[in-house]
């Protein structure tokens, strides 16, 4: 029996298809995972599915797995966790998170694949790059115990951050966003919610997640003398402008780019990006991670699917993606 998986294709700005491929045989030194559930990386794939990727950018937005280039067709995502079906002996049976695009089964090396704690479910578990993405904003970001701090933009990211952050002894964390709806995982995570007119001041940390030019001036108007913003957003082909004639100078404020292609300088002498995903995947051993977990489809409907995520239509935090349980003559790993 071949080894026939499918996987998720855009196959042009805003139209998405599902294909079907052969897998190689794995060789020495790689692993064949079945997918149990994918999670869409709403800001950075639904950008991506619309054609948002400015073309001086197409290398460095490119994921680990990535199949075709920008703008299409492209086959992406990095949000996967399956079960290791042929591999060392060490790994057979192991549920595993990798960084692996929408796709029923998959063959990797071995360091592609980090092995999920026993104890965590595997629908949480797809949060691992979300979560490694805050904790380098963290390494970033240098909370100091007993920080003000806020996150502006209360989306997938920033409220992983938010979570990391109001975990820290004394600091009292505020989530900005302009709709309301989000106050209920804000407070669930240990933080405070506030509009962006009733935002506090002064703040020592700010971390910048909404994607938008008016985020990025609201965490600088937010920020103390001396302050640093902490900047996720991918902006795209979307030009930002601010306003960088008031206090900018003055106060002597600055902003930081945090992206999660490589660990932040303040940790990488010392962690290689495997220490960071093991350390965001024990950081999921908290329950209240499930908070964002906020919907749910199967894997047929994905072209359907991330048109909606895209559109606003769906308005998920992490929407999750159910893939069909093969019974052993149908499994990828059976010839």
């Amino acid at each position: 029996m071949s080894r026939t998986a499918h996987a998720l294709w855009l196959r042009e700005p805003g139209s998405g298809e599902i294909r079907s491929l052969d897998l190689p045989e794995p060789g020495a030194g790689e692993v064949l995972v079945r997918t149990l559930v994918s999670g869409v990386s709403r800001g950075t794939e639904t950008l991506v599915f619309r054609g948002g990727v400015p073309e001086s950018q197409y290398a460095a937005m490119r994921a680990p797995f990535q199949d075709g280039t920008f703008p299409a067709p492209v086959k992406y995502g990095y949000l996967n966790v399956g079960v290791v079906e042929t591999g060392p002996d060490d790994l057979r049976g192991r549920t595993v998170f990798c960084l692996y695009p929408h796709q029923t089964a998959y063959v990797v090396p071995v360091e592609a694949v980090s092995v999920v704690p026993a104890d965590l479910p595997p629908r949480r578990a797809v949060l691992a790059g979300t979560v490694e993405t805050a904790v380098n904003a963290l390494w970033d970001a240098r909370p100091l115990v007993g920080d003000r701090a806020a996150v502006v933009g209360a989306g997938m990211v920033g409220l992983c951050v938010t979570r990391l952050l109001a975990r820290i002894p004394g600091v009292t964390v505020t989530v900005v966003d302009t709709d309301p709806s989000r106050a209920e995982v804000a407070e669930a995570f240990g933080a405070r919610f506030a509009r962006p007119g009733d935002a506090p001041d002064d703040l020592d940390v700010v971390v910048h997640a909404s994607g938008t030019a008016a985020g990025l001036q609201l965490s600088l108007d937010l920020l103390a003398a001396d302050g640093v913003v902490t900047d996720l957003s991918w902006y795209g082909d979307t030009p930002v402008r601010l306003e960088l004639g008031g206090r900018f100078h003055s106060d002597r404020l600055g902003i930081r780019a945090s992206q999660v292609g490589e660990v932040a300088r303040a940790r990488r002498g010392r962690r290689t990006r495997g220490d960071r995903t093991a350390l965001a995947l024990r950081l999921l051993a908290d329950p209240a991670f499930d908070a964002l977990l906020t919907g749910e489809s199967e894997f047929e409907e994905l072209p359907e699917v991330m048109g909606k995520l895209a559109s606003g239509s769906i308005p998920a935090l992490c929407h999750t993606i159910t893939y069909p349980a093969l019974d052993a003559a149908d499994s990828p790993g059976t010839r």
